[in-house]
């Protein structure tokens, strides 16, 4: 039961960071007026780049080191960009 509360708020947390990225960028888009291809692959770059960040500040506020941060860092990039 623990596990399963754990995993639905660690969703939750992922969902928003994953919606905060996408409205933020999406603004970065239109402010360089970007369509089409352009504009999807600039999209999916900065989604990339946010969750990446997010996912280093919440390494860092677990206080994680080494190994275990890296371990962290890349499930939760998995996790924010799939």
């Amino acid at each position: 039961m623990k596990k399963i509360v754990i995993a639905v708020v660690f969703g939750m947390f992922a969902a928003n960071m994953a919606f905060a990225a996408d409205a933020g960028c999406d603004a970065k888009a239109a402010d360089k007026k970007l369509a089409g291809a352009a504009k999807s692959s600039f999209l999916k770059k900065c989604n990339k780049d946010a969750a990446i960040a997010a996912c280093g500040t919440k390494a860092a506020d677990k206080k994680l080191k080494g190994a275990a941060k890296n371990s962290f860092v890349k499930k939760c990039e998995k996790d924010a960009v799939s």
